[in-house]
Order: C-alpha cells, then structure tokens, then sequence
C-alpha cells in the first residue's frame, strides 16, 4: 500500500474510503452483484473505551524537532511489564521477521539506531516459535518514549470494490496503467538547491508541462490509448480506492484482482473532506469516511465537482504477489502493521500503543508511511481488508500514549553519547 498517496482516512479525507460496493444506476439486469446495505456503507464500529497508560512524567516536550533524537527520549516501562495479548505479540514476531532484511540495512533517520543495531534481535526472530513471541521482545528489547509520548492514531485497510477485467455493462469506471508520457523530472540534476526535489508531467511539443488533472482524464484525456488494467463498477469508490493507493476488485466471476499503487500524475492532493466541513456540508457526525460516502451518494453532481477538486490522479498496477505493500516493500498485516514517520520511528520497529479504545491498544510494527503522518507518536494502524476492516478503520481515532520498542542497550548508547551510525 503506496501510503505517499493514501494517508489515513480520518486525517486526509475526514473520512477516506470506504468499500461499499452497491454502486448507483446500475439495473437489476446487470452482472454486477448486489447486496442490502445503506448509502452510507458499513457503519462505523463502536469503539470499547480503555484507559491508557500514562506517559512518563518529565519527559522532554520539544516543539518544531524534527527526528526522534532530537524530540529526546525516555527510558518507558518493562517490557515484560507491558500488556502483550500473546496473539499480538506472534502476529508482530511475523511482521518484525519479515522486516529484518531491510531494517539492518536502511539509514534509520531517526538518529536512535543503526543497522547492526537490530542484528541480534532480527538473528533471534529467524528460531524463535510464536508460542515464544511475548517472551522473545521481552528479551531483545527495550521500551521507549519518544517526546512527551502522547499519541494519536488513525486508521486504514484494504478497500473492496466491483470491478472487471474487461469493459461491460455496469463496469464503466477506467482504472488506468501509468501513462508512457508521465515524465518524473528530478529537478537536482538541474540546480543544487533543488536537490530531492522532483516533479511530474509531460512534454507538449517543446515545453514541459504540468500532466492532466483528475477532471481531464475523467473526461477522456487518455481515452483511446489501452491504458485500462481494469474497469470499475463505480466512480465515488474507484476515487477512494485511489486515496489508499492499494485495494482489491471483486470481479463478476467472484474472483478478486489486486491492484497497487503504480504512479501519479503530479498534481497536488486535496482532501475533499475538509472541503466539505469547511462548506458547512457535513452535518454533526458525519465526518466519518461512512458519512462521506452517505453525502456523496445522495448528492452526485456536487459530489463529482468536489471530488475533482482534488487534481491528483493515481495509477495502478496488478499486484500478483503478497500484499498490500507497504513503504518498506513488504506486505502489511492487518492489525499488526501501523504507518509511521519514519523520521521519528525506524521503519520496521515495533511500537507498543496504549490507547483510549482496545482495539487500536497493543503491539505494532511500523512498516508503512503517510502523507498525514507526520511527527512523534502519530500512527495509522492498518485493518486488513473486508466489512470489519473498513468498520474499524473509518472510525479510528484513537489517543493515548506510545511507547516505541528499540533494541537492548539502546538508551544506554544514546546517553553515553556515542552517536549512532549508518
């Protein structure tokens, strides 16, 4: 799951996605399966309030750092101490394994750690049974609170959608391959200020210009030109599909196709959300991605000028292989994999949250990013795919305290003053 493109659903959309698929005007004569559900979806699951563990007292607060070193750190508490349901603890064992080929070898940019750093920790995970897994991170790690430790977290998933491999009756939505003449211009190879600095676009006889926008290509800008890897049932969600970056298309067969994020056109993203709360349009509760969707499907003209309002378009790809992928190229898993900074969170780390509803409390691993996640204990936990799924995760908001999980000996290095290194 590309999470450059799709943050959290709460953050980027006031509501992301949603994967209701009863999509509008099709007849009852279509091949496009129907089922009973209301406008607004799967509503959105009711959280079961717990009380989180408090942040360490004391502990640095520092405004505007800009990585996790600079923000200061806290030893927290045992991990032994910390309340690790064992199936939490296998399922991030399963994560943090399939995490360690990148994690000894990436630039941690938090400035905490170094590769060889995690080698111990990632050598024992290749032997340790999931059975051992609560005792596994009680042994290999340590517990820390970066900041004042005061978290909040969203959440995300895989959506679902009607969808087919070939255009028919009911399937009119063109979910499209990247473009041949989508160029990405890495403007350092020009001027030194502009080093990392890249852009998208195309070349119009002889300048280059900035790549259609979203109503271009709905109108046909790239009609003619066999760029469909598929087609969709339905417009409002193959939009919301595009926010996640990844999701699945339940072919009429029954059988589903996987597609993936493959590329942007370059243009800035704009969350239709805040459009709509700052218009008035979202009456008290339904700024939710289900209230969204209820808005949107009751009102369709004004729903599709908003939404291409929102310039960017997202291309994809059929994934064939594990996943969805998050930013480290690995397959995320539905309730252990979370997206982080990775500024103040090295990517591939577990994190323990303790948070004001259960189910967003307990062991994580952070192996995705977000355009909306940003900064020290900002998450957004990912749900896996289906009705549950989407439930649980167009009502995430969660907030608590994070504690983030580094490996033994960590803390002592940092305050002895030995730098870490790449």
């Amino acid at each position: 799951m590309h999470r450059g493109v799709g943050a959290a659903l709460t953050a980027l959309l006031l509501a992301g996605c949603s994967n209701s698929i009863v999509p509008r005007g099709v007849d009852s004569v279509s091949t496009v399966p129907q089922r009973s559900v209301t406008a607004a979806g799967v509503p959105v699951r009711q959280p079961t309030a717990a009380t989180p563990l408090p942040p360490i007292t004391g502990a640095p607060a520092l405004a505007g750092a800009a990585t996790a070193l600079a923000s200061g750190i806290v030893a927290g508490p045992p991990v032994a101490g910390l309340p690790i349901s064992a199936d939490a603890a296998a399922r991030a064992l399963g994560s943090f394994r399939t995490s360690c080929p990148s994690l000894v070898r990436r630039v941690d940019a938090t400035g905490l750690t170094r590769g060889a750093d995690w080698q111990p920790a990632c050598d024992a995970a290749r032997t340790t049974a999931d059975r051992d897994a609560t005792a596994f991170f009680a042994r290999w790690f340590e517990a820390v609170q970066v900041g004042d430790g005061k978290a909040f977290a969203t959440g995300y998933y895989e959506p679902e959608i009607h969808g087919s491999r070939t255009r028919r009756s009911g399937y009119e939505v063109p979910v499209y391959g990247v473009p041949a003449d989508l160029v990405e211009v890495d403007l350092g190879l020009f001027s030194t200020d502009l080093k990392g600095r890249r852009v998208r676009g195309r070349v119009d006889g002889t300048r280059f210009v900035p790549y259609f926008d979203r109503t271009a290509i709905e109108q046909g800008a790239l009609a003619g030109r066999n760029l469909e890897i598929a087609w969709a049932a339905d417009a409002v969600e193959m939009f919301f599909l595009q926010v996640q970056g990844s999701g699945r298309l339940r072919l009429p067969d029954g059988g589903v196709m996987r597609i993936g994020y493959a590329g942007q056109n370059g243009r800035d993203y704009t969350g239709i959300g805040k459009l709509m709360r700052d218009r008035g349009l979202l009456a008290p509760g339904q700024a939710s991605m289900q209230g969204l969707m209820a808005w949107l499907r009751a009102h369709p003209e004004e729903g599709r000028a908003i939404m291409r309002e929102n310039k960017s378009f997202v291309f994809f790809r059929e994934l064939t292989g594990a996943g969805p992928l998050g930013a480290m190229g690995h397959p995320v898993v539905g309730q252990t994999s979370a997206a982080a900074d990775p500024k103040f969170v090295p990517l591939g780390a577990p994190v323990f949250l303790s948070m004001d509803r259960t189910d967003a409390t307990g062991l994580w691993v952070a192996q995705d990013t977000g355009g909306a996640i940003k900064g020290a204990n900002r998450f957004d936990t990912f749900w896996g795919a289906g009705d549950d799924a989407r439930a649980i995760a167009g009502g995430m908001s969660a907030r608590g305290t994070s504690f983030l999980l580094l490996p033994l000996g960590t803390l002592a290095r940092l305050k002895s003053g030995a730098a870490p290194a790449p």
